[in-house]
């Protein structure tokens, strides 16, 4: 395993814990949707988890969901606006980035 993954899963264990003390399982699902419509949308070109911006934004990801939205990427802020571009504005950054990093 390398340093990145180790720091990812670290992340996305302490966002679990986080998520599952402070949060109801509503959120939860929906941030588990929003990762399958991420990996299902856009269209016919492919999905979301395919995308090179998208991929690319997962270290920045990683950041902004452990910082709690303080640590914002240039890769992370591209990766919202290519979503944006492919799903409707009802999802919060903080959604997006844990969508992201489920990718």
């Amino acid at each position: 395993m390398t340093t990145t993954q180790s720091l990812r899963l670290l992340v996305l264990g302490g966002c679990l814990i986080a998520t599952t003390a402070q949060a109801t399982s509503f959120v939860i699902s929906t941030d588990i949707t929003l990762s399958l419509t991420l990996s299902s949308s856009k269209g016919t070109s492919g999905s979301f988890k395919d995308d090179k911006i998208v991929l690319a934004a997962k270290d920045d990801a990683a950041a902004f969901v452990a910082s709690d939205g303080a640590i914002r990427g240039a890769r992370i802020e591209a990766a919202f606006e290519r979503i944006r571009g492919g799903l409707s504005d009802q999802y919060s950054d903080q959604q997006l980035a844990n969508a992201i990093l489920m990718l």
